[in-house]
């Protein structure tokens, strides 16, 4: 059995290794010519999959080590009668150890604001459970989800915009049925935003109207922090210099996130091989420094969202373009690992160490 995987997949040729030959490619090296004569195709979320990728191949599974699945003609896989697979939640806490990064360089007192989410699914729910446990307010839009899903904040998407000092997006790109969120935030919802807001997308670059977003930035009265752009990795330039915070699309990328990725889709290829999957092995807690005074100071210990940041602006600064920094930096992001990997020893504050175990750190006692 011929496997190919992109290459930023972790742990790929341990796992699949066992079942097949494994051969790795940069994501948007993967094409036609590519997945010739292989069985299993594993990627990520830069390469697309259809049926004009997969025209003449033998591909019978596909899995993508991704929480959306956007990339992928899905009803062509079936068609076909190709086995698919992806990753849900996969990158959950590493979505939200990104977004509580942005809020603590951003709004230092963001646990006194009120909090929107847009997408209560694996990553919106997640972070709205940790939200809730840390005590902050919050206003809740998911079309799909009913009071019956016990979450008290839900409401309308209107509701959630007026309220909301900060607004998160966590949906999925879709463009048809009942609730397509392409353009969903269009230049009539950034009208309603109020004043002073912070804007953080996380989902999909189209989910935002990027044109829309940027002719709204020159008000200055709104402060956007994007992960996700249209048209990536050529995003647009005039945006660039308007958001407070750019980066490449890592919100997800901590090594947990990828690991996870890559676990799911092995899984479901043991299920769909008829064999069991290796064992997990856990790692080892990494004490974090010294000197963790507040709720702030652990999680910019773990990640600063402000240094990838200040990565992209000196790449392009250095006259590299726009489409090869995207890239670039996205393949070469430092490992970041999520707050459950790192033990905290002594912070000689009761509320703080409860708050700290809120979010998954381990708080071992002095």
């Amino acid at each position: 059995m011929k496997i190919l995987a992109d290459e930023n997949m972790p742990l790929v040729r341990e796992w699949f290794g066992r079942h097949g030959e494994v051969s790795t490619l940069p994501g948007r090296a993967i094409d036609a010519h590519a997945v010739q004569g292989v069985d299993v195709l594993l990627v990520r979320s830069v390469t697309r999959v259809d049926v004009a990728l997969l025209a003449g191949s033998r591909v019978k599974f596909v899995g993508s080590a991704t929480s959306g699945y956007d990339h992928v003609d899905r009803d062509g896989l079936a068609a076909a009668g190709i086995r698919f697979a992806h990753a849900p939640g996969c990158n959950a806490g590493a979505v939200v150890q990104y977004v509580l990064s942005v809020c603590c360089a951003l709004r230092p007192d963001w646990r006194r604001r009120v909090i929107g989410i847009v997408g209560c699914g694996a990553v919106g729910g997640r972070l709205y459970r940790v939200l809730t446990a840390l005590g902050v307010r919050c206003r809740v839009h998911d079309p799909l989800l009913s009071d019956r899903e016990n979450i008290p904040d839900l409401t309308d998407l209107g509701e959630v915009v007026r309220a909301a000092d900060i607004l998160c997006l966590h949906t999925p790109l879709t463009h048809v049925g009942p609730f397509p969120t392409a353009h969903m935030v269009n230049d009539r919802v950034l009208a309603a935003l109020k004043p002073g807001c912070l804007l953080i997308n996380a989902a999909r670059g189209a989910v935002v109207d990027n044109l829309a977003l940027r002719e709204r930035l020159a008000a200055a009265d709104l402060t956007a922090a994007l992960d996700v752009w249209e048209g990536e990795p050529a995003i647009d330039p005039g945006l660039w210099r308007r958001v407070a915070i750019a980066t490449p699309h890592i919100a997800g990328y901590s090594r947990e996130g990828r690991i996870n990725g890559t676990r799911a889709v092995y899984e479901a290829f043991c299920a769909w091989q008829g064999v069991a999957p290796m064992p997990l092995t856990p790692e080892p807690a990494q004490p974090l420094a010294h000197g963790i005074a507040t709720l702030a100071d652990a999680v910019l210990a773990t990640f600063d969202v402000r240094t990838e940041h200040r990565r992209m602006a000196a790449a392009i600064a250095a006259g590299a373009a726009l489409a090869e920094v995207f890239d670039q930096l996205r393949r070469t992001s430092p490992e970041r690992r999520e707050f459950g990997h790192f033990q905290i020893t002594a912070v000689g504050n009761a509320p703080l160490a409860a708050d700290l175990r809120r979010l998954g750190f381990r708080v071992a006692a002095e």
